[in-house]
């Protein structure tokens, strides 16, 4: 009669450890993923929000009326259809609206990465 063979204790314990660690790389990188596809939403939405009220500025004159009030403006467009939702980054928080120090053009960021953020967008103002 032939012996059946099972497995030990020992060889679980080292399965379920293996398990352990390519569940924790793969964890770990679909964490980096979902934070860099946040960080790409965010720059989507800024540069978005900036265009359009760039577009209503140049239709009223007035870059201050637009950044003082840009919820208005945004739903005055027509080109978004839920301004409120827009005007929030990834993460739930609103995004600042202000004018540039030269009051020429319109910077929108987010309170995280917000000095990274404003240095990006001046460097693309230079640029046009």
């Amino acid at each position: 009669m032939k012996k059946k063979y099972s497995m030990t204790l020992l060889e679980i314990m080292i399965v379920i450890f293996l398990i352990g660690i390519i569940s924790s790389v793969v964890g770990y990188n679909i964490k980096g993923a979902l934070d860099r596809g946040k960080e790409f939403k965010m720059e989507m939405a800024q540069k978005k929000i900036r265009d359009i009220l760039m577009m209503e500025a140049a239709k009223i004159h007035s870059i201050e009326l637009v950044v003082n009030n840009p919820l208005r403006y945004l739903r005055l467009s027509g080109l978004v259809e839920n301004p409120q939702e827009l005007l929030k980054d990834p993460w739930g928080e609103k995004f600042i609206i202000e004018k540039d120090k030269n009051g020429s053009n319109i910077l929108v960021y987010s309170q995280k990465n917000q000095n990274k953020q404003i240095k990006k967008q001046e460097d693309e103002d230079e640029d046009y």
